[in-house]
């Protein structure tokens, strides 16, 4: 043991060169009280993320057959849900806050990052157990929330460079979860402690030219040189807040119908689609899915497969009750839109196939060629919603092709891959218990 403590206090001596050496950082604002209003923000939104993130997952409904995109998710799965259809705006709200406030957090995530960055050169790394477990959740901590936002980020833009992005995206938020409640474990106290140590309002009158560091702190944070401030405490706060305003009005636009969706400039659904009734996002267009006019055309059926099997021409399903309801389409990438749908109740075409509303489930089928959603299983309670619908119209008009013509699904409060355009055929069978 003594040798070992020799050789902590010879490493703790000699450190390498550059930002292992404490002198290598002289920010004077930088200290344990600016680092934790970060972290105080970040806590309560990550909490914020973490919940709609995984309101998100459950809202897919996985535990149906074909819908499950994680299938190796284990335990993970435990808290999963039979997902309502009620109220119909619920996944268009989750889904808008844990996309838009992700967004907005980039910021104070970079300013916490820039504020602890000594830690992560911390030398010798590791003086003992305890400073050992504090040094990897700190690094798995860093890692799963710059993966996490990174490919978030990418997703939300359409950039699929990550072909696993769902089980990517859903392992990774567990252990980055799990690095985050062991740290907000460890440095609550801390937290707590530093925040009371100086008054925010104080801070905020504090000028450039007032500006002095923090006292020394046994976390490493306050640098032991400090150099002159070019920035005040209240100066970075400004910066960092104003940074966040900025992306929040840049992307909130995607989810508010109206003129501030022409500010969405963040989202790849910010600009106009289609014509007249038809001028609303589209995810796919029928041309990236290999739908042609021709497929859509006078030839196309509906096949309905359960205890009576039949095929239904577009026609056909127009001369059915037709009922209209106003439905928003909510999307994993943030962006929704509130519509008005004109179609057939699901629960109409399950008695037609001789199947039973809120006893069976349905598995539609699209013309989609390619990807993992040209397939999804609606639950029973989705087929028995009154406005659960095969829908023909929109906002008095046919479908447009981009949209889903002939026919497409429309469910209250489904993730928008799971309004299905383009189908050819709904299977109706008994629900899994």
């Amino acid at each position: 043991m003594p040798g070992g403590r020799r050789g902590i206090a010879w490493l703790t001596a000699h450190p390498p060169p550059g930002p292992f050496r404490r002198e290598f950082w002289r920010s004077p604002v930088r200290g344990p009280w600016l680092t934790s209003v970060f972290g105080v923000v970040l806590l309560v939104g990550i909490t914020m993320l973490a919940v709609t993130g995984l309101l998100s997952y459950a809202a897919y409904d996985p535990r149906l057959a074909g819908n499950d995109l994680t299938p190796q998710k284990g335990v993970l799965g435990f808290y999963l849900f039979d997902w309502p259809t009620r109220p119909v705006w619920l996944y268009r709200l989750s889904q808008a806050i844990h996309v838009i406030l992700g967004i907005t957090l980039v910021p104070v995530l970079l300013a916490k990052l820039w504020s602890v960055i000594p830690k992560l050169f911390d030398w010798p790394p590791a003086r003992s157990p305890a400073q050992a477990l504090e040094r990897v959740s700190l690094l798995l901590l860093v890692g799963g929330g710059v993966f996490e936002f990174v490919t978030g980020i990418l997703n939300i833009q359409l950039f699929y460079v990550f072909p696993f992005f769902y089980p990517a995206h859903l392992y990774g938020a567990w252990i980055f979860l799990g690095a985050f409640v062991v740290h907000v474990a460890l440095k609550l106290p801390r937290m707590i402690s530093a925040l009371r140590s100086r008054s925010f309002r104080q801070e905020l009158r504090t000028g450039l030219a007032e500006t002095r560091p923090e006292p020394p702190d046994p976390d490493g944070l306050v640098a032991v040189d400090p150099a002159d401030p070019t920035v005040s405490r209240r100066g970075l706060l400004g910066f960092v807040g104003g940074a966040s305003l900025t992306l929040f009005g840049l992307s909130v636009g995607q989810t508010i119908d109206g003129p501030l969706r022409r500010t969405a400039l963040l989202s790849p659904h910010g600009r106009e689609y289609g014509t007249g009734p038809n001028d609303f996002q589209v995810n796919k267009t029928a041309a990236a899915k290999g739908i042609t006019a021709r497929e859509a055309g006078p030839d196309w059926r509906l096949e309905l497969l359960g205890p009576q099997r039949m095929r239904l021409a577009r026609p056909d399903l127009l001369a059915m009750p037709q009922y209209t309801y106003d439905l928003p389409i909510a999307c994993v990438e943030g962006w929704s839109t509130l519509q008005r749908w004109t179609g057939v109740r699901l629960a109409d075409l399950a008695r037609l196939a001789g199947a039973t509303p809120g006893r069976d489930e349905v598995f539609v089928e699209s013309l989609e060629r390619g990807g993992v959603f040209g397939h999804v299983t609606l639950s029973a309670r989705q087929v028995a919603d009154r406005a659960s619908l095969l829908a023909l119209r929109v906002n008095g008009a046919d479908l447009s092709l981009d949209h889903g013509f002939p026919a497409r699904i429309i469910v209250p409060n489904a993730p928008g891959v799971h309004n299905t355009k383009w189908v050819t055929r709904l299977t109706f069978r008994p629900a899994r218990s």
